[in-house]
């Protein structure tokens, strides 16, 4: 493909992605495609000869198309915002056709310098001090890991120089609440430390992690021999969008010279917004902490930013310099190689600097206090209603309900909750995600799509009343 034809079919991609952008709310919000349906309308072998752009895009139209689930609906209120705003998908398609590669800053130096503005910007809009320094990586899975990693080398006195966990005399621990991510157990285990060295740590009435708990937790392992060597502590769980309390969990790890991470990959966008930012007090005595700007913010999908107070702690564990790649602006300049798992990077800034650029803090913070008081409209509605039960706080734009409807309890109240979720979803009408909260099965209502308005939030309340009944 040439530019001049590149040019053409561009034009008619954009025109694409236009229109089922602008038609979007017409479609079922989920696709209903039975497993292995896709693949087998397409054939098993590749094209030897190439073909007609018509011929893909036909594809695309007849195939592909029905197996999308439309994540940019306005009635999409499963798992968490996962917001493409255009505005960032034309950073990250001008990112895609210019091709850089981050290897260092001499391989793409507009690379490297626009990723340092872009996280300062960041870290200006969510009113934290200028001793952070931030990195985009993929996902808060790979930010938590590399935490982990640099938290587990500082309590080491950096083992991997050496014989590696293998050869230390104390275990290391970690710990984290039964409301993080999964992926911080997964890190934990791909760090080495060991399932037996994860501690979950009990949770207070509204789910958040009890420091006092914690301090007990760490009290025992010490007393045992082992070493503390972490905490992960969240603001705005995956399911309740809990809030662990910051300052007296990092009161507890410094008294003990213990890593503190936050996670804060959904709620770290609301922190853009000054009435939010009481939920991560204490955020500036953490040593790294991570959010997504491309759940909520809006930003294409990957760009979370990994904050750090000390750059040297993560580049001594992170760093490797081959000669091939060694230039004489190293001493001058920031190498993002060493920030992180991969050697090479994408363009992720520009992404980021387009969402920011073209819509202003102003705009974004406009949509978050759009989706929020949306959120409080619906936990108003259900605590209105009888039988209807809110399960957890609503701060941000997560609504946690179940229907119990008089004499149902136990496996029946979990299959009528399954049933009536089940009921809305195949609908088309709307898709909202179940979950398990204290053993028993709810809803996580997930607000924050980017043309979800108060009209779309009121048919799901009507959907979900509708639904109960069977």
């Amino acid at each position: 493909m040439n530019p001049e034809e590149f040019r053409r079919r561009g034009h008619e991609i954009v025109d694409y992605i236009a229109g089922y952008r602008a038609h979007i709310a017409e479609l079922p919000v989920w696709s209903s495609l039975s497993p292995g349906e896709l693949r087998a309308a397409l054939p098993a072998e590749p094209p030897v000869e190439a073909e007609s752009f018509e011929a893909l895009m036909g594809d695309i139209e007849r195939i592909i198309a029905p197996g999308l689930s439309h994540w940019q609906h306005p009635r999409f209120f499963g798992y968490f915002p996962s917001n493409a705003h255009l505005a960032s998908v034309l950073g990250d398609m001008l990112s895609s056709g210019l091709g850089q590669l981050g290897l260092s800053w001499a391989s793409s130096p507009a690379l490297t310098e626009l990723e340092e503005l872009t996280t300062d910007w960041m870290r200006q809009m969510l009113g934290i001090s200028d001793v952070w320094r931030g990195v985009i990586q993929d996902t808060a899975s790979t930010s938590t890991l590399v935490a982990l990693l640099c938290a587990r080398e500082r309590a080491s006195g950096h083992s991997q120089s050496r014989g590696g966990l293998q050869a230390e005399l104390h275990p290391l621990v970690i710990y984290a609440s039964g409301q993080s991510h999964s992926s911080v157990e997964k890190a934990a285990l791909l760090a080495g430390f060991g399932r037996e060295n994860l501690r979950m740590v009990p949770l207070d009435a509204n789910y958040a992690m009890r420091a006092d708990s914690l301090a007990e937790m760490i009290a025992a392992d010490l007393a045992a021999g082992r070493r503390p060597c972490a905490v992960v502590a969240t603001v705005g769980s995956t399911a309740t969008t809990a809030i662990d309390p910051l300052t007296a969990i990092a009161e507890v790890c410094r008294r003990h010279d213990i890593w503190l991470h936050v996670d804060t990959a959904l709620a770290g966008s609301a922190m853009i917004l000054p009435e939010c930012r009481w939920m991560w007090a204490g955020v500036e005595d953490a040593d790294s902490f991570v959010f997504n700007p491309h759940k909520w913010l809006g930003a294409v999908f990957d760009c979370s930013l990994f904050y750090v107070r000390d750059p040297q702690q993560l580049i001594s564990v992170m760093s490797t310099n081959p000669s091939y790649l060694q230039t004489s602006a190293d001493g001058q300049v920031t190498n993002y190689r060493d920030w992180g798992l991969p050697l090479g990077r994408r363009f992720r800034a520009l992404k980021l600097w387009f969402l920011i650029r073209l819509e202003g803090v102003a705009g974004l913070q406009a949509r978050l206090r759009r989706d929020i008081a949306n959120a409080q409209w619906l936990a108003a509605q259900v605590d209105a209603v009888p039988g209807w039960i809110r399960l957890a706080p609503a701060p941000l734009q997560t609504v946690c309900v179940r229907h119990e409807p008089p004499g149902l309890d136990g496996e029946e109240l979990d299959k009528h909750t399954l049933g009536w979720v089940n009921r809305i979803n195949s609908s088309g009408l709307a898709f909202l995600t179940p979950s398990i909260l204290d053993g028993r099965w709810m809803a996580r209502v997930s607000i924050g799509a980017l043309p979800t308005e108060r009209e779309d939030v009121a048919a799901l309340w009507a959907l979900m009343q509708e639904g109960v009944e069977g």
